[in-house]
């Protein structure tokens, strides 16, 4: 995992739900995070999952119920 991603996760205190998610979308995560170009595009994807981890229910933008939290 790239530092600046744990950093991030932990930053948001999100790295247990990030953790609890199937290893396919976890390596999608940070796939994709690796395949942006521009830095600005990494920002906005690190932040994205970011807000979906800490939301709960999402994932790429598609609902995700598995990992949906409790209100």
């Amino acid at each position: 995992m790239p530092k600046d991603v744990a950093k991030a996760l932990a930053a948001c205190k999100v790295r247990d739900d990030y953790d609890a998610r199937p290893a396919y979308q976890r390596n999608d995560y940070l796939a994709w995070i690796a395949r942006a170009k521009l830095p600005a595009t990494r920002a906005g994807r690190i932040e994205q999952m970011l807000s979906e981890l800490e939301r709960g229910g999402v994932y790429m933008r598609m609902k995700h119920a598995p990992s949906k939290k409790p209100r």
